[in-house]
This record gives C-alpha cells, structure tokens and sequence, in this order.
C-alpha cells in the first residue's frame, strides 16, 4: 500500500506545470502589452509610488524579479518587461543593439507617463541600463548594477577573451540549427557552469525558461543581443566620450563566487557615485541562488 501511495504522488507531482516552483508575482500585479520604438514589450505592472524598473539578462525574463517586485511593491510601481526578443515581448527582426533597446525602454516610461524611475538591472539588462541612463540621464535616480560587463567599457577586451563566455561568439544560422529543439542542453550550459551551485536552479526553474527560450524566433534573438555586442562597445564608448560619467547613485553588485568586487572596478569607468555589493555564496543567477540577500542588497539601497 505504501508504495502504491508513493507511486500515485510521483505520479501527481510529475504531472504539475514546470512553474511549479517558480515564483509567481504578487496578485497585485497586472501584464500589458506595450508598444514601443517599433516593437512590443510584455510588461508586467504593480505598486504604488516612485517608480522602478526592473531588467532582467539571458536565460531569464522579467519573471526572475517576482521576489523583488513583492518586496518593493510596497512603496514602488514596479514595472517589470521582458527586454524586446526576449520572454513573451515581440521578435522583431532587428533593433538588438542596448542603445535601441534603451530606446525601447524610454517609450515604454512615455506610455506609463513616468518621467523618472529608479532602475535595477542583471545581466544584458545592465548593458541595456547604461545605454539608458546614458542616453536619458535626468530619468534615472538609482540605479542597481548586478554581475555583468558593459561591452567596450574597462576590461572588456580581456572579458570577451574567457573561455566561459565562448557564447558571444556562439551564433548564425548553422548555430540556430544545432540549438534548435536543444534548448534545454544549452540552457543548462549556463546554468550550470556560471553558478556557484547548480543544484540552486531547480527543475522547475530550468524547464520554466526553457520552454520561453524555444518559442519561435526566441532563440535566435538571443543570438541577435551577443552580435550586437560589437557595436554595443562602439556606442559605450561614444555615448562616455560625449558624456562623461553619470551622477546617480550607483550600486555595483557582484555575486561572490563571479564577478564580485570587479562589478563595482567596471562601473566606476562611466558612473561617479559607485558603492559596493556582494551577493554572499553566489554565481551569476543571483535571483536563483540567493533570492533573500540579493531582494536585501536591492530594498536597502532603493531605500536611501
């Protein structure tokens, strides 16, 4: 009897969604589509008060920041998109470099009517942040910088150059056709090798963006943010030769067993007022590996 029990709960649990044990945002939150700068962008919407933007990198989508938006949604409208080609936002054929997405970002604020919002990026969201606050200097009061380069900036040249981020380089139509229904065998790639603990992305989690990153056209505009890297360099280095360094408050979050102090080394190339933060016990997929400290290091700094 008791291994009849057993086997019906293997057998209902096997059955549950592959969100299972993703984190679901706040019932406070609402989702919007939102056009943009000749795209869409899914966009999710909760909160009151001084506004915050939350973007997310490759491998995830906005769903990673749930736990934050829970936290914040308490004295902040929390806006939350899925970057353009990424999550369940529009696939339009172009427009990947950070200097357009920033643009993206811009019209998605002139719809909600924000003029100025603080903002919280990971991963190629910081690369789109810097663009932003780049390009729209007076829009931005914080912003939180977490475990990721900005292409062209400080020590770019030799980043670009290690082995773990052979991917950059990874792309084109033969690429698209090995990946294509291996999503899950790529993905798990960099969830395995730039974690501190694999075992931190749980099945759930992985199936979860896995099933985003197979849609249609998903993949290769994935692709499409890496070959954009070149010019992404290009534009950095323009946008700070014409505009110096920028002056809000910066918070330069690194995960300790990635980036680390570096995070805050790089940012302090184009921003003035940089302060440290480490994520304790981390790799790169911080929301995944220590959702508690890094919601700490974010609320706490928002909060100054």
């Amino acid at each position: 009897m008791c291994r009849m029990i057993m086997a019906v709960l293997g057998l209902l649990l096997a059955s549950l969604p592959a969100t299972a044990r993703v984190v679901p945002f706040p019932p406070g939150f609402k989702t919007q589509s939102i056009e943009t700068n000749g795209t869409s962008l899914n966009v999710r919407i909760g909160g009151q008060g001084p506004a915050v933007v939350l973007l997310h990198g490759f491998g995830d989508s906005g769903d990673m920041w749930a736990p934050v938006a829970a936290k914040l949604m308490q004295d902040h409208t929390v806006i939350v998109p899925d970057l353009r080609g990424m999550g369940l936002s529009a696939h339009p054929d172009t427009g990947y470099t950070k200097k357009n997405q920033a643009v993206d970002i811009a019209g998605m604020l002139d719809h909600l009517k924000i003029e100025k919002a603080d903002l919280v990026t990971h991963d190629i969201g910081n690369m789109v942040g810097y663009a932003f606050v780049a390009q729209y200097r007076d829009r931005v009061t914080r912003w939180v910088v977490i475990d990721a380069p900005l292409p062209g900036i400080g020590d770019w040249d030799n980043i670009i150059r290690l082995p773990l981020l052979w991917h950059f380089n990874f792309r084109g139509p033969d690429m698209e056709r090995l990946v294509a229904g291996r999503e899950r065998i790529y993905l798990d790639r960099f969830w395995n090798e730039l974690s501190a603990n694999p075992k931190a992305i749980d099945e759930a989690t992985r199936k979860h963006y896995s099933v985003l990153y197979a849609r249609p056209h998903a993949m290769h505009d994935a692709f499409e943010q890496f070959a954009a890297f070149n010019q992404d360099a290009a534009d950095n280095k323009e946008l700070l030769a014409k505009g110096g360094k920028v002056s809000m408050p910066v918070l330069a979050v690194g995960a300790e067993k990635s980036f680390g102090t570096a995070q805050a080394d790089d940012l302090r190339y184009v921003a003035t007022h940089v302060t440290v933060g480490i994520v304790p016990g981390s790799g790169h997929w911080i929301m995944e590996e220590n959702p508690d400290a890094t919601v700490k290091l974010i609320t706490d700094f928002l909060a100054k």
